[in-house]
């Protein structure tokens, strides 16, 4: 929540502000982008899975500030439609963090491997959570990466080097996070697990449907640039 009120925040200074020259902008941008790609590397390295969903939260941020700085409409639009995404999207993944956590008392993502043999409906809300990190369709996060990217190649080709790359690390953080929690043998001491209750499969869906109704009325959180 912290990260999406400071991105709100850049949102109205930047707005103050008098637009910069690109010259002055580059260095903000760029460091950036790479800190998209920096957060990203270190979510693969990651072995805690709450730390990998927060580095994974502050790695999306990146496009959010990156977008900020441009100061377009276009840009501003994707920033905030990214922002309410991913805060419903990180918000799932720690939802499902705990359900893992009161099963096994551990975040170590090795010692929670295996679940879908026990836990296969959970199984089927990590899979959605995944892919709305990854940004797939029909996604409401698609739809602000998709904004923002378009937007930053139109100020600048080259920024589609770091934001293609950041991308790519992002699926694959998100494979192998879903892989290492789902798949693989099951240890010994999950063989007795307490089952999922109904209100935790209730949570996962008051995170997923309200992406799937953004999606279809994206006028709601983009306003005249949905048209």
């Amino acid at each position: 929540i912290l990260l999406k009120m400071g991105g709100y925040g850049i949102i109205r200074i930047t707005t103050l502000l008098c637009p910069m020259t690109q010259q002055l902008y580059y260095p903000f941008m760029i460091l950036a982008l790479w800190g998209i790609v920096m957060t990203s590397s270190i979510c693969l390295r990651q072995t805690d899975l709450k730390s990998l969903i927060a580095y994974s939260s502050v790695s999306h941020m990146g496009l959010v500030i990156t977008a900020c700085l441009i100061q377009t409409p276009w840009s501003t639009t994707g920033a905030i439609i990214l922002m309410i995404a991913h805060g419903l999207t990180s918000s799932m993944l720690f939802c499902l963090a705990n359900t893992n956590y009161e099963r096994t008392n551990s975040r170590t993502m090795i010692l929670a491997r295996g679940t879908q043999l026990i836990l296969p409906l959970m199984t089927t809300w990590w899979l959605i959570a995944n892919l709305m990190n990854m940004a797939l369709p029909p996604t409401t996060n698609l739809m602000g990466e998709i904004t923002i990217i378009s937007s930053l190649f139109n100020w600048s080709n080259l920024t589609i080097i770091l934001t293609g790359l950041g991308t790519l690390i992002t699926a694959a953080y998100s494979l192998h996070m879903f892989l290492m929690t789902q798949r693989n043998k099951l240890p010994n001491h999950m063989m007795i697990t307490n089952p999922t209750h109904t209100r935790e499969h209730l949570l996962m869906a008051l995170h997923t449907i309200p992406m799937i109704l953004l999606i279809m009325k994206p006028a709601l959180i983009s306003g005249a640039f949905s048209c």
